[in-house]
């Protein structure tokens, strides 16, 4: 089952990277992780300086994920390379689709990078659970723009809540972190940001990615459990370690195995 002292990141903010001179500054949001961003964020022409770019900037003192451009490119193998610097922490594999394609990125390297596979096809969301136990996953993404046009939706009201109900179910069999949700386009609009941010945590998910900024502090917000919350999990935690594995009630509610699992998730994210 899911290890939750593991790190759990609210917010992950996508920065080009064709445009250097904004890694710094995307550290220096709020953001949980930051995510440099070799795909859709940069034309074809300018993939390879992009490459260099990131290999020139990346270290320990500046980790970030990286998302590489997917298995089938012409870019995969060169990208799936900058997993071998010391600073990349993680990859984000995009059209994850198979297990087949998170080996592919990690046996380009031998690497035991953590990954972060996208979900962005109806292919991948078949396959998600296949995907969820391949070898060094750590937490699935829904890419839900990409999603909703494979799947030839109209749009994101209810329609995608049947799937995000499967990737948390996915995520939990699998032993994994709980997913992270798609992005919210409309940069301005700080409602809706934080409509749909709620929806994600309601629906199970462990957090958000961003495209700006500007979006951070709405989802970090969405995703910080509340004073009163903190308070439950900590004596959910504290009579369970008292109790030596008796059962406990808390607050009038008995207290077991998955309640203190969700007891010690909310500490996590409290102290992450």
């Amino acid at each position: 089952m899911s290890d939750f002292s593991r790190p759990q990141h609210r917010s992950f903010l996508f920065v080009a990277g064709s445009q250097p001179d904004r890694f710094s500054k995307a550290l220096a949001s709020r953001a949980d992780a930051v995510i440099v961003d070799l795909e859709d964020a940069v034309a074809p022409e300018a993939k390879a300086q992009a490459r260099r770019a990131v290999a020139e900037w990346v270290s320990p003192e500046r980790p970030v994920l990286i998302r590489v451009n997917a298995r089938n490119t012409p870019w995969f193998a060169e990208d799936a390379q900058l997993l071998k610097l010391r600073g990349v922490a993680g990859v984000i594999l995009p059209k994850a689709e198979s297990a087949s394609d998170v080996v592919a990125l990690i046996s380009a390297t031998r690497t035991k990078t953590p990954v972060f596979p996208l979900i962005e096809t109806a292919q991948g969301m078949w396959n998600a659970l296949e995907v969820a136990k391949a070898p060094f996953v750590q937490q699935l993404m829904f890419g839900t723009l990409d999603f909703i046009a494979d799947m030839g939706m109209a749009s994101d009201g209810y329609e995608l809540d049947t799937f995000r109900a499967r990737l948390v179910m996915i995520s939990r069999i699998a032993g994994i972190l709980p997913p992270v949700d798609g992005v919210t386009p409309s940069i301005d609009d700080t409602e809706r940001l934080t409509a749909e941010t709620k929806k994600g945590k309601r629906w199970g998910f462990g957090g958000k990615l961003c495209i700006h900024p500007k979006q951070i502090p709405a989802v970090n917000a969405c995703y910080t459990p509340s004073d009163s919350e903190i308070a439950w999990a900590q004596r959910v935690l504290d009579e369970s370690a008292k109790a030596n594995g008796a059962a406990v009630s808390v607050d009038g509610k008995m207290v077991d195995r998955p309640v203190v699992l969700q007891a010690q998730r909310v500490m996590n994210l409290a102290h992450g």
